[in-house]
């Protein structure tokens, strides 16, 4: 059993994780912000349901104050540390670009400082399926290039893994990034497109569909993405002897990036059409043309994360949505 710090700890993927690692006997310390981006009363919901657990504390202050970070880790002295704080959101990138350089980039820092000092066994730290941008040659393996990212949030994340591979060389920590191809599930944030679509549903009201739903995503259930990310907790990058077949492993740092995705290009029409089905009842649909910054697909090759753990996430996207939908009905009454 370890002693691991997660960041972010009151949002979707860390409360999910968090909960996976007490429930096997992991020690966990979460650190959020618990920022007003969307709900707080989601975010306090779900560290109220952790807290409840055995092996659970948490501390609420901004990741960017490195102050008070230091101090969480210093009193916790963690063995590994789960970076997943972020300010999310492609779109909201648009609109206010600062609070990804604050949060994403000073924010890192903090994180990647504790780590070094703390000379963690292992730092596992969050990109996105964003980072691919422009990139047209699916489905997307670590190994592309990826240098043509469209929006502040994909810079952030892409500056994240680049700062990353930078102090696993010069201190030798070893460091896992991994990218996120679009996660959905029960507890999600409302600014994700299921949860929209869910909730306006259920009001009457149309939903938002752009590019005129020609556009596909790697639609990732967030069971399976967190039991990626516990399973690499144990595949430590290091030396040669720690190289798999199609390995993103640096020739020169502990350090690579991994996929996390259903390996599965879904048409977003159909996704709709499976929410209709969970929901029994027709979206009314307002189509739309393509958002600034967003791509027409995403698609991940998840063969590096199969490699490294024998594990392939799996979930059908039809099965995911009607999880998502029972948690959502009973969460919020409608």
């Amino acid at each position: 059993m370890a002693r691991v710090l997660i960041t972010g700890s009151a949002g979707f993927i860390g409360f999910h994780l968090a909960r996976l690692l007490l429930d096997e006997g992991h020690v966990v310390h979460g650190y959020d912000g618990m920022n007003d981006y969307y709900d707080v009363r989601l975010k306090q919901r779900r560290h109220g349901i952790l807290l409840q657990k055995p092996g659970f504390t948490a501390t609420e202050a901004q990741l960017e104050d490195q102050e008070d970070f230091d101090d969480a880790a210093d009193a916790f002295e963690p063995e590994i540390i789960v970076h997943l704080a972020a300010q999310a959101g492609v779109r909201y990138s648009l609109e206010n670009p600062k609070a990804y350089l604050t949060s994403n980039v000073m924010g890192t820092f903090s994180v990647m400082e504790a780590a070094r000092r703390h000379e963690v066994r292992h730092l596992l730290m969050a990109s996105t399926s964003s980072v691919y941008g422009a990139n047209e040659d699916m489905p997307f393996r670590e190994t592309d290039k990826a240098d043509f990212q469209l929006t502040m949030y994909s810079a952030s994340k892409k500056a994240n893994e680049s700062m990353g591979h930078s102090w696993a060389h010069i201190h030798g920590v070893p460091i896992t990034m991994f990218r996120f191809f679009t996660v959905y599930g029960p507890w999600g944030r409302p600014d994700l497109a299921l949860y929209k679509f869910v909730d306006a549903m259920l009001d009457g009201r149309e939903i938002d569909v752009y590019n005129h739903g020609d556009m596909y995503r790697d639609f990732t259930y967030i069971d399976d993405l967190v039991r990626g990310i516990r399973l690499l907790m144990d595949a430590v990058p290091g030396g040669e002897e720690t190289r798999v077949e199609g390995d993103s492993l640096s020739p020169v740092a502990p350090w690579r990036v991994v996929n996390i995705g259903n390996s599965d290009k879904v048409r977003l029409l159909d996704f709709i059409e499976g929410i209709e089905e969970a929901l029994g009842m027709k979206a009314q649909k307002n189509f739309m043309d393509m958002q600034p910054g967003d791509v027409p697909a995403t698609w991940a090759d998840a063969s590096l994360l199969h490699a490294l753990t024998g594990y392939r996430p799996k979930t059908d996207f039809r099965e995911g949505i009607r999880e998502f939908v029972r948690w959502y009905r009973e969460y919020s009454g409608k």
